[in-house]
């Protein structure tokens, strides 16, 4: 008996036009390439992942493995359970001194899905987004996803890779609708200081933008202290997570903060597309915020130690690094002296010399020239990377 299911012709399988404006994440091309050659038995090294390298806190394993035999696996409120809402509420007020409502904290299942929401529920089409560049990679694909328009302001190794604000300014027009700030930066580690963010926020209040604070790196800063938009303005949006600070990398879990105008239609796209984060990891977060202190403050030693160490190697090799990072994981490293292609160049040293880099032109055409080192790595295995990749440099002279 023939079916009416069985198609009688060849299938229309073409992705939606909206695939089209997305570009691929090169780290993770780059990532898959080095999966491929490790199963071919061929010993690689990881500077190019910006994933830590630490377990996750003891704590967060307790009240996962906890939370999960008593049974609290069902939905949550789609804000998110509000004793993780509070705690995230609370570590605001003991790290920044702001003062956040519960009901402004939407949790999710990572960053993400919060960028998702969050520019869904901003962005018109045709609204503008002012975006750095270089900035991570995803940014620019969030939002033209929902239609918007990134504008890109470059800003420069001289500055610290740091917006100034003239530069803000003439990238300013009736259809820009926010400012993107991430600090610490990522693909650079560098740190927005307090007085420029606070010209930022003048900037913003000026024109009556948003602004948009990816935070996700916050707690990793070596110099200093990293800043919350919120300590200047409440007409911001924070994104933060689990991921970095607390090595939670693969149990997704984020949040974000909102103006209260905007929390009602995040919760109404959070129910239609996620429902919810998951329950058990929302119990571990707070776990994370309240009892981590110390293995956090052990991590992020470690990652100083690793930064200076770094840092030093490939300035010896020759690298351009005109103002070192404090902040996340990572060293850009100017190599124009050496190639224009950092996407050719970064494949051949994974070939060549056995070390996984992230090439500049991942984070946006004014990252061409530069390569991203990720230390979130052992000391043993990055004296491995490095003493490869300084053999490499010198067998290019």
């Amino acid at each position: 008996m023939k079916s009416e299911l069985r198609p009688t012709g060849k299938l229309k399988g073409k992705p939606a036009q909206r695939c089209d404006q997305i570009t691929p994440f090169i780290v993770m091309e780059i990532l898959e390439k080095i999966h491929k050659m490790e199963a071919d038995g061929i010993d690689v090294i990881h500077m190019e992942i910006g994933e830590p390298d630490f377990n996750v806190p003891e704590c967060v394993n307790k009240v996962s493995i906890e939370a999960f035999c008593d049974n609290q696996t069902h939905y949550t409120h789609s804000l998110g359970d509000i004793r993780l809402r509070e705690a995230i509420c609370e570590y605001h007020t003991d790290t920044y001194g702001t003062t956040i409502d519960p009901d402004n904290v939407l949790v999710t299942s990572g960053t993400s899905p919060a960028m998702l929401l969050l520019f869904s529920a901003l962005v018109n089409p045709g609204d503008e987004i002012i975006v750095s560049d270089p900035h991570y990679a995803c940014y620019e694909n969030f939002i033209n996803y929902v239609q918007g328009v990134p504008v890109t302001v470059q800003v420069h190794e001289k500055e610290g890779f740091i917006y100034t604000p003239g530069a803000i300014r003439e990238k300013i027009t009736p259809k820009t609708k926010a400012i993107f700030i991430n600090s610490p930066s990522n693909p650079t580690g560098n740190v927005i200081p307090e007085k420029r963010m606070r010209q930022i926020v003048e900037i913003a209040r000026e024109n009556n933008l948003y602004i948009i604070s990816d935070e996700i790196y916050h707690g990793l800063v070596y110099e200093g202290k990293d800043h919350s938009i919120y300590e200047f303005t409440d007409k911001a949006f924070v994104l933060n997570g689990f991921s970095k600070l607390f090595a939670m990398t693969g149990l997704r879990l984020g949040y974000l903060i909102s103006p209260p105008e905007f929390v009602r239609a995040l919760q109404i796209l959070q129910q239609n597309f996620f429902i919810c984060a998951n329950s058990v990891i929302q119990l571990a977060g707070v776990a994370a915020l309240k009892d981590a202190q110390n293995e956090t403050r052990i991590m992020r030693n470690t990652y100083n130690k690793r930064r200076v160490y770094v840092i030093d190697r490939l300035k010896k090799m020759g690298l351009g690094i005109t103002i070192e990072p404090t902040g996340a994981f990572y060293v850009f490293a100017n190599v124009k002296h050496i190639s224009n292609d950092s996407y050719a160049l970064a494949f051949d040293i994974l070939e060549k010399a056995h070390v996984g880099v992230t090439p500049g032109i991942d984070f946006g055409a004014n990252g061409e020239g530069y390569l991203r080192f990720s230390y979130a790595n052992s000391r043993a295995n990055l004296k491995i990377g490095l003493d490869r990749l300084e053999g490499y440099f010198k067998g290019l002279k």
